[in-house]
């Protein structure tokens, strides 16, 4: 990639940023014949894009907020991802627990109106539950008062996963992408338009020059950082907002139905998921004044989690209890007079510069494909170029494999899974877990590196596996082995091991409770 990023050019479209919409950007373009090329400064969906809340959803708080065309578009979208990445993408029942007299007619017909909303994009039909059901489905609900419950349909992914599975695709239609290459210029021609970007390539140092007909900023958090590349004193569109997570052992929750609150002390949903082998259970909407690559948790917003969470399950939670937490940043484009950031919508912009730099924030991972679609249609004027039409709707992720549970362990990898197996069953050891605590064999380790641009133990541990997020402590410990092999793998010296360690243990210290 990175040979190739030197010597083609010019592309129709340069991205800046690797994240949900980057990404979905480049599948969009390059499916249409399209030459793209993406840069991130750090690793695809290091930021906002592998911090998500693992739901493939409407958005029930959307409909609270009478947000309806958002629900249906984001509903609509739903059906296509789970059509295209079915190895990623499946449903999820939804239990809300009732408490008062009026809860179950209420959610009952706003769970109905949710349904008729999806219409053939539906994953399943909503029904009240009795008290002795909703037991049957949370068995280790808060019983006290508890009078029955509401039960509805969502999807549930891997965010981190399913966007290597779109760079895999890009990459399978030409684009270009490179990860670790931090865009730190624009280029002008003689008219004052863009014609390219400038990067630094953050593993040899060296500087790179991409030319393009069109540059498309789509940096979530970081779009007004690359805003100001373009006009200095550029007014910001964003008001960052920060979500929080808290990891749980699956005792929590031990069956496949997650629990929804529709309305917690700040006005947001409390959601309580099975997710993989452990629970989480999140989030929070805090304004944030800066944007960082490692957002932490604020010890209020931890306790929050747990004192709401101890309102709905029968053991209540302990930091003690708490495997990882983590937090990511909403890109939300909008300011609210009172600083509520949950007020804000969730629906995406576009904003063009004078110099034709195509800013594109907001949305959310659900919409991530319409998003794309957007910014393309638009940046294919802005280039001057006559593409096809879009045809993602249709298009089938990368690994797509309606029966990847047959894989066992390594069913995230959908259709890739049995060259996964060879790799893990190359050389002695390396069908072994990197540690006891952790479903990450030593062989995907390799895997990663190999064909999935993991350049970093953070880039392993983090998003090619979920380690980092399932058991902070136990990532920890993995660290030293997981650098040693791709030490290996990528020709790199001893000493290069103890910075990666180092390194990783410094981003891990924030996932402790």
């Amino acid at each position: 990639m990175l040979q190739r990023l030197r010597t083609e050019g010019p592309f129709d479209l340069a991205v800046v940023g690797g994240g949900a919409t980057g990404l979905g950007i480049a599948v969009d373009a390059a499916s249409r014949g399209c030459s793209v090329a993406v840069l991130e400064q750090d690793d695809f969906g290091k930021g906002t894009s592998s911090r998500s809340t693992k739901l493939v959803h409407g958005g029930v708080r959307y409909l609270q907020q009478g947000n309806v065309p958002l629900v249906m578009e984001a509903l609509k979208e739903r059906g296509i991802l789970r059509q295209n990445a079915p190895h990623l993408v499946h449903d999820l029942r939804f239990v809300v627990p009732n408490y008062a007299w009026w809860e179950a007619p209420f959610y009952g017909i706003g769970m109905r109106v949710y349904d008729a909303l999806a219409g053939r994009y539906g994953f399943g039909d909503s029904a009240n539950l009795s008290r002795a059901e909703t037991l049957e489905r949370i068995p280790t609900i808060e019983v006290d008062g508890l009078r029955g419950g509401v039960v509805y349909h969502d999807g549930q992914f891997d965010d981190a996963r399913l966007l290597i599975h779109l760079a895999f695709t890009a990459a399978a239609h030409g684009a270009v992408l490179l990860n670790h290459a931090e865009v730190v210029g624009l280029e002008r021609g003689t008219d004052g338009f863009l014609e390219g970007i400038r990067a630094h390539d953050r593993e040899t140092g060296a500087e790179l020059e991409v030319r393009a007909r069109a540059v498309i900023n789509a940096t979530g958090a970081f779009s007004d950082a690359v805003r100001r590349l373009d006009e200095p004193d550029v007014q910001p569109m964003i008001q960052p907002s920060q979500g929080v997570h808290l990891v749980l052992p699956k005792e929590f929750l031990p069956g496949d139905s997650a629990i929804m609150v529709p309305h917690t002390d700040d006005g947001r949903v409390l959601f309580a998921i099975p997710w993989h082998h452990v629970v989480l259970v999140g989030t929070t909407d805090t304004p944030v004044a800066e944007v960082c690559l490692e957002p932490r948790p604020r010890q209020d917003e931890i306790e929050f989690l747990l004192a709401h969470t101890a309102r709905y399950l029968e053991r209540d939670p302990t930091r003690a209890d708490v495997l990882s937490v983590f937090a990511g940043l909403r890109p939300l484009v909008g300011l609210v007079a009172d600083g509520d950031t949950a007020k804000v919508s969730r629906e995406h912009t576009l904003h063009v510069s004078n110099s034709g730099l195509l800013t594109i924030a907001g949305g959310k991972w659900t919409t991530y494909r319409k998003m794309a679609e957007d910014a393309v249609d638009h940046a294919l004027t802005l280039a001057g170029v006559e593409a096809g039409p879009c045809v993602t709707r249709e298009l089938r992720i990368h690994g797509c494999d309606p029966d990847a549970t047959r894989h066992g362990s390594l069913a995230i990898y959908g259709s890739d899974a049995p060259a996964v197996r060879v790799v893990c069953h190359e050389r002695s050891g390396l069908d072994a877990p990197v540690h006891p605590a952790l479903p990450l064999l030593r062989g995907e380790v390799v895997w990663a590196a190999r064909h999935e641009m993991a350049r970093t133990v953070d880039d392993a541990l983090a998003r090619r596996s979920r380690a980092l997020i399932f058991d902070a402590r136990a990532a920890m410990e993995a660290a030293p082995a997981v650098a040693e092999l791709l030490a290996q793998e990528l020709g790199r010296e001893d000493g290069w091991i103890d910075e990666q360690v180092a390194a990783f243990e410094d981003i891990a210290a924030a996932y402790l409770p």
